[in-house]
């Protein structure tokens, strides 16, 4: 199995796009007098200082596209055909925080975001679950999370754990994303948010103990980030914990990337 993983100076679109908006100029995509999230800011001066020139004027082309036709229903529209080719343009380490980027510039509404997910490969619906946090205030994209949490793909639950999912996942099914993460590989420093809402969790520190119980009957090692998960269940436990602080996986130059 291929789990996700990071590099030391790894970064991914979830963890750039926190920061504080003061690394460059603004992207594309605020003409209708939205401003730009800093986060997204960001994550543009950080992308398009590391494309080369070509890859550079092909997002710039796509950004003001994407930006021209904000909120577009209906067939297909030219900017999301860009979601597509993000990974040949601009190179597969940087398909993401491209994708992102476009979702973005266009304002992707929560019925866009869920037909360029429902029609895209792993890695596009991946862009989509990064972009969730930036474009939709409340719960009605939680439906993309919850497909994303049924599958197997390691990268996919680790990006439909992220802040999105902190925010708006109601707490069975918030619990059982937490399991996933332990039965699929995914590293628990990849829930957003996992000291805070786990926090005297009496049913998590259940759920834990019971996978632990069954994973030591049938002689099968219990994984360290179940113990570290379980340590932020206690009600003495705080928000310090070093568990979920990154809010999302890494994504760049991982192994075995889809583009």
């Amino acid at each position: 199995m291929n789990h996700p993983h990071r590099t030391q100076g790894d970064v991914s679109p979830g963890d750039r796009t926190q920061g504080d908006g003061s690394h460059g100029d603004q992207p594309h995509g605020d003409r209708a007098g939205q401003a730009t999230p800093p986060g997204i800011s960001a994550l543009h001066a950080h992308l398009t200082g590391r494309l080369d020139p070509a890859a550079r004027a092909w997002l710039d082309q796509a950004l003001d596209e994407a930006a021209d036709r904000p909120g577009t229903r209906g067939p297909i529209s030219a900017w999301e055909l860009r979601i597509a080719e993000a990974g040949r343009r601009c190179g597969p380490e940087h398909a993401d925080d491209a994708r992102v980027l476009l979702l973005h510039a266009a304002r992707a509404a929560p019925d866009t975001l869920a037909r360029v997910y429902r029609q895209g490969t792993a890695a596009e619906r991946r862009a989509v679950l990064h972009a969730l946090p930036h474009l939709v205030p409340g719960p009605e994209a939680v439906p993309l999370v919850e497909d994303a949490l049924r599958t197997n793909d390691t990268r996919l639950v680790a990006a439909a754990v992220g802040p999105y999912a902190a925010r708006h996942l109601d707490a069975h099914p918030w619990r059982h994303a937490v399991l996933k993460c332990l039965f699929t590989g995914v590293p628990v420093d990849a829930v957003a948010d996992l000291p805070r809402r786990a926090h005297a969790d009496a049913e998590l520190a259940r759920m834990l103990g019971d996978y632990a119980d069954e994973r030591s009957a049938a002689g099968r090692p219990v994984p360290d980030d179940l113990y570290r998960a379980l340590a932020l269940t206690a009600p003495a436990a705080t928000s310090s914990g070093s568990s979920g602080s990154s809010g999302s996986p890494g994504t760049s130059a991982s192994s075995g990337k889809e583009c």
